[in-house]
């Protein structure tokens, strides 16, 4: 056990398989005490019973390290306060929030419904919103008392959300407002102590697994090393970055950006727009393909 993250406690959502396992006994093997979060459901977000968290929890002990479970659904306001809550009250702090809890069902856009849709977007990015909020309350409160805490965020984005991907409209939706709501956060929350920043995970995962081939893809533990350094109070001056996990490769990804631009002097006329624009994609870079193009 690292002393990386010596006394500094974390919540980590989703965390009872995957991805959010792999962050959870990384992070306890640095020596952070762990609210391991999982509100146990299906792969499409149903409700199975099961306490995986409980697994991960006894795992951390076994181990020598300290946590507790927590079974919020992390897009309920309240619920997700008192997750919050649950780790000061047993921890006496918060010191890091992983957002990592989700789900998919895949259609392609005109296959989805509005139950889909609403279901996806809700536990994705209120999902991160809401446990952000109530951590982010905290921080402010503890700065203004004098308590400042090197407090640490860390979302959950996918090339998904940064590439697009055919087939997973509203995944790609949700994680695309991740990226955004990691770079207002990070501005707004910065006065506070607290850096804001997401990564891109790429992993064999419930949610990868059937939707493709998936035997050459890296595997969960590959993306938490870096969640457990952005985690640490070494990582004071970076904020604000989304950062794709693939296996060995670590890419620092460049998101939306001015780039060429014509002023007509006066508002354009629609007969003119054509020429202007043409002229400014040719100068522009060519985008990425979106997956599954």
């Amino acid at each position: 056990m690292s002393d990386l993250l010596a006394g500094r406690v974390a919540i980590i959502t989703g965390a009872g398989r995957g991805i959010g396992r792999a962050h959870a006994l990384e992070l306890a093997s640095h020596g952070a005490k762990v609210v391991v979060n999982d509100f146990g459901v299906s792969l499409a977000g149903e409700g199975t019973g099961e306490s995986p968290a409980d697994e991960v929890v006894a795992l951390i002990r076994e181990a020598g390290g300290e946590a507790v479970a927590n079974g919020a659904d992390v897009a309920d306001f309240a619920q997700a306060e008192a997750m919050v809550r649950q780790a000061i009250d047993t921890f006496g702090a918060l010191d890091i929030l992983v957002n990592n809890a989700g789900f998919v069902r895949d259609r392609m856009l005109v296959n989805t419904s509005e139950e889909e849709w609403d279901a996806v977007i809700r536990v994705h990015l209120k999902g991160h919103f809401a446990p952000l909020r109530h951590a982010g309350a905290y921080w402010r409160a503890e700065a203004k008392e004098g308590r400042q805490r090197a407090a640490r965020v860390v979302n959950t984005s996918s090339g998904a959300g940064l590439q697009g991907s055919v087939g997973q409209a509203t995944y790609s939706a949700a994680k695309a407002g991740i990226a955004g709501l990691t770079l207002v956060a990070a501005q707004e929350m910065g006065r506070y102590g607290v850096t804001v920043n997401a990564i891109a995970p790429v992993a064999r995962t419930r949610m990868t697994e059937g939707a493709f081939d998936t035997s050459a893809m890296a595997v969960p533990e590959d993306n938490s090393p870096v969640v457990a350094w952005l985690a640490s109070e070494e990582a004071a001056d970076v904020t604000g970055r989304v950062i794709e996990v693939d296996g060995s490769t670590m890419t620092v990804e460049n998101g939306w950006a001015h780039g060429p631009s014509r002023d007509a002097g006066a508002r354009w006329r629609a007969a003119d727009v054509g020429v202007g624009l043409r002229e400014m994609l040719a100068e522009a870079p060519t985008p990425e393909p979106v997956y599954g193009a």
